[in-house]
Order: structure tokens, then sequence, then C-alpha cells
């Protein structure tokens, strides 16, 4: 009784101590159990033919499909290009992007120069804020057939190319695009990392002979590790997670062979088209899908680095 009684006293006053944390985990714990796990009840209407007004709760008023909506999927004329290109995308990007923030918050720890150093980081912020719209605009105009890049092409003495009908350029539209608009923003948790490391290493390594590139090797990567395997996991868990919105912004039929995606997919097909039971389908299959990367890419994280989520 009285171990008991030690240990009830041990977690009042852990929950006393960190009371302000808790308080201030407290609205981002409301809104995802509003936003993200009060509507998890509407995945049943993956297993019925559900329409706008009939109830999906009641086992007698629902016309029930089991597996109907997945099986259609997956035999339906779209799902390889859908898939293929779903998990090319997000594959480019993690190839071609991943390492971007991290170089460019390594070379950025490494300007000395206060007001450059602080102007150079704004800068690779504001493309984050930029609406996908706007974005969106100007990656159509440059690309048109009388846009800049068509005109730096002519220039050199070549032909125009209409960027935004040929399929084979959209992966390096989207890909350069999206590393641009994100790098920036992806490098604080790397900056924010390398802003603890003592001070003292540096001085150390220097008096040891050590040139700053060996500095940043040895001392401000190591520092940054953790970070870049948590956030690897985190990109390998959405490889089938490609930004919809923009590609809706940006594609067009005529681009559909590289550029149509199961987000777009959805939208056209479950959201205008009022298929929600196929889309509901589709959008759990998925994250069951990204459930199972994220959850082998935890545990290779975990057994060969010792770094995981859980």
């Amino acid at each position: 009784m009285k171990a008991i009684s030690q240990q009830g006293k041990r977690r009042s006053f852990h929950l006393r101590d960190n009371a302000q944390l808790y308080l201030i985990m407290l609205p981002v714990l409301v809104h995802l159990f509003i936003f993200s796990y009060i509507p998890m009840y509407g995945i049943v209407i993956a297993f019925q033919d559900y329409y706008p007004g009939k109830p999906f709760l009641s086992f007698t008023d629902v016309n029930w499909v089991g597996l109907k909506h997945f099986i259609n999927f997956f035999n339906g004329p779209y799902f390889g290009r859908l898939m293929r290109n779903t998990f090319l995308l997000s594959f480019y990007y993690l190839v071609f992007g991943f390492w971007v923030p991290i170089v460019f918050s390594l070379l950025l720890n490494e300007l000395k120069h206060g007001v450059f150093k602080k102007f150079v980081q704004t800068a690779s912020y504001l493309p984050h804020f930029i609406s996908n719209v706007v974005v969106a605009g100007m990656v159509l105009s440059f690309i048109n057939v009388d846009g800049i890049i068509n005109v730096i092409i002519q220039m050199f003495g070549g032909t125009p190319i209409a960027l935004n009908t040929e399929p084979a350029y959209f992966p390096a539209i989207y890909t350069i695009t999206s590393i641009w608009k994100s790098f920036g923003w992806s490098s604080i948790l790397y900056l924010a990392a390398m802003s603890s490391v003592d001070p003292n290493l540096y001085e150390a390594a220097k008096m040891d002979g050590a040139n700053r590139f060996k500095q940043m090797l040895h001392i401000s990567l190591p520092s940054i590790r953790p970070t870049i395997f948590i956030l690897l996991i985190f990109a390998i868990g959405s490889l089938l997670s490609a930004n919809s919105e923009f590609i809706l912004l940006i594609y067009n039929p005529m681009v559909y062979e590289t550029a149509d995606v199961i987000g777009t997919y959805l939208y056209r097909d479950g959201l205008l088209g009022g298929n929600f039971s196929m889309g509901t389908a589709v959008g759990l299959f998925i994250s069951l899908i990204n459930f199972t990367l994220l959850y082998i890419a935890n545990s290779l994280s975990h057994k060969y680095s010792d770094y995981a989520l859980w």
C-alpha cells in the first residue's frame, strides 16, 4: 500500500510539474480529435453503396457490398497508371528533394555574416507562404509556348516546346517546383538542431586542425542525424501521397499519362462524380499502404540506426 501511495504521489507531482506542457498540447489534441478521429466512422461507406442522404450507420437500411469498391478499383483501367504516377512523383521528390534542405541548412550554418545569413534564410522561407494557386499560375506562364522558358530556348536557337502539353516533362516540372517551394521551410528543423550544438566543439576541432568542411562533416552533420532519420521515415511513409492539390492546378488531360495520380482521380471520380464509396475505399487503401511503408521504414531505422518514431 505504501508503494502504491508513493507511486500516486509521483504521478501527481509529474502532472503538476508538466501542467503547462499539457496545456500547450491541449489545442492540438482537441483539433486532432475533432478533425481526424471523429470523422473516421465515415470509413464504413467504403463497404456499402452510399448516396448522399442515405444513412450509413444502419444495418437494415444500408446496402452493404463488402469489398466491391476495392475490387473495382484494382480491376479498373486506371489502377496501374495511378499507382505508377503517384509513386514515381513522390519518389522523384524524395530522391532529388530530400537532401536539398539538408545541404542548404549545412551551408547556411557556415555563414558568419549575420545580416546576410538572416536575409538568405528569410528569402528561402517565402515560397512556402505563396499560395499553390499563385505558384501554379507562375509555372503555367513559364512553361507556356510563349513563356519565359521558351523565350530562353529561342534565344539559343532552339525550337519552342509546349511543356504544358508534353507528358514527358511533367514529372520534372512538378519535382523542381515542389523542391523550390519547400526546401527553405524544411530546413528549419535542421537549423534548429544545429543551433543546439556546443560552440566549444567547433573551437576544439579548429584547434585540432579541422577546417570548416571537416567541422561541418564531423560536428554539424552528426548533430542533425536524428532529425534526418525521422523526416526520412515520414517521407517514406507518404510515398503514395503526392501533392494532389498542386497537381490539380497545373495538369490537363493531355498529360494524364504521367500526371494523373490517386488524389486527382479521387477528386474527379469520387467528389465530382459523386462516387463517395469508391473514393473512401481508395483513400482507405492508400492509408493502409502508407502506414505499412511507415512501419517498415521505422523498423529498419530502429534496427540499423537506433533512431525511430517508436
